[in-house]
């Protein structure tokens, strides 16, 4: 399987514009799988919830979202992309996992950074697991990674490969991620932005450094901190299958759930 991702930097405000970007940058690229970022339509330095309210949308009435399945149909690849999504009265910092044949799933993000939790609304999805041409896919967002729980959920559910769109501000969060798939022995695909949320009422640096890590936590791939970039590798999802630590210890059955209460 062929997966990857884009970094890039989104303007604030500008769905139409960073939906062309995407579908420009994207529309010779050969893959099976890419990761794009959190909020990445719409930017992520919201002022309040009412900002958030104008910029919300119904993902199944998206034109942009429509315009990204058309690109998975054309090049025959899936897209995980962060969303800002309406669903009725409510607001979510969204994850969708889109293909040929349109939106396979929703995630909702859990765990939410620093001003989050007065634009949106705390996700309501359990947290699942997908079949992209054989191999299981799960999704969580940003700071998601602080908690791994999340990603044990997602290799309890199967996960070959944790697609993590993101917008990260703090400098320590690609080398955890190379933890959280040692310790549950899965490939992660990090899509980080890089740039700057510039706003009247403040301002957001991100760090860019998107990566794909293997099974057994070594970094595959990293991008810089500051510059645009698509990547795409090939990697072999029985290796995350295997779960075997020593002859005699395996990652997931030598748990003792019964004593972590």
């Amino acid at each position: 399987m062929r997966i990857g991702f884009y970094q890039f930097r989104p303007l604030f405000g500008k769905p139409d514009h960073n939906c062309r970007k995407v579908v420009d940058r994207l529309k010779s690229v050969r893959a099976d799988l890419i990761v794009l970022p959190e909020l990445c339509l719409t930017g992520y330095l919201f002022k309040d919830r009412t900002e958030v309210k104008a910029l919300a949308e119904d993902p199944r009435r998206s034109a942009s979202v429509q315009s990204l399945v058309a690109l998975c149909r054309r090049r025959g690849f899936h897209l995980v992309t962060g969303f800002t999504e309406k669903a009725r009265d409510k607001y979510f910092n969204s994850a969708l996992l889109l293909g040929p044949r349109g939106i396979r799933r929703t995630y909702r993000k859990l765990h939410f950074f620093m001003e989050e939790n007065s634009w949106f609304d705390p996700g309501d999805k359990e947290l699942a697991v997908d079949r992209v041409n054989g191999v299981r896919i799960g999704m969580m967002i940003c700071f998601d990674w602080v908690f791994p729980e999340v990603a044990r959920t997602l290799a309890l559910a199967g996960a070959d490969v944790i697609c993590h769109p993101s917008d990260l501000v703090l400098g320590h969060c690609q080398q955890a991620m190379l933890t959280r798939s040692l310790e549950n022995g899965v490939f992660s695909v990090t899509a980080n932005r890089f740039g700057t949320d510039r706003r009247p009422h403040g301002e957001v640096r991100f760090t860019g450094r998107s990566q794909i890590v293997g099974p057994r936590g070594e970094l595959l791939f990293r991008a810089p901190s500051q510059r645009e970039v698509v990547h795409v590798l090939k990697i072999d999802p029985a290796r995350a299958r295997d779960k075997a630590i020593t002859p005699h210890n395996q990652l997931l059955k030598d748990r003792r759930p019964e004593f972590y209460t």
